[in-house]
């Protein structure tokens, strides 16, 4: 049986977070990135829960910075 086809959240949008998948590979926690990047735990777990609207690109650069990665790792689109 093929995999269902990926739907649209209730904001519309196809974008998913992998912050999880990076967190993991790192060894590190959600509340140690949020003090390394400066917003907390709360902001992040929207984040990485794909029930953000949107997001800073302050926040997505120390983001990245904090993990070592680019914002396609962070982020991806469904097809």
């Amino acid at each position: 049986m093929a995999p269902a086809e990926p739907v649209a959240n209730e904001d519309g949008h196809r974008v998913t977070c992998h912050l999880d998948d990076l967190l993991a590979a790192r060894g590190m926690t959600l509340k140690e990135l949020a003090e390394r990047v400066g917003v907390t735990v709360v902001n992040l777990s929207v984040l990485k829960n794909d029930r953000a609207k949107a997001v800073r690109f302050s926040t997505l650069t120390a983001i990245c910075d904090v993990l070592d990665c680019q914002p396609g790792d962070v982020f991806s689109v469904w097809r």
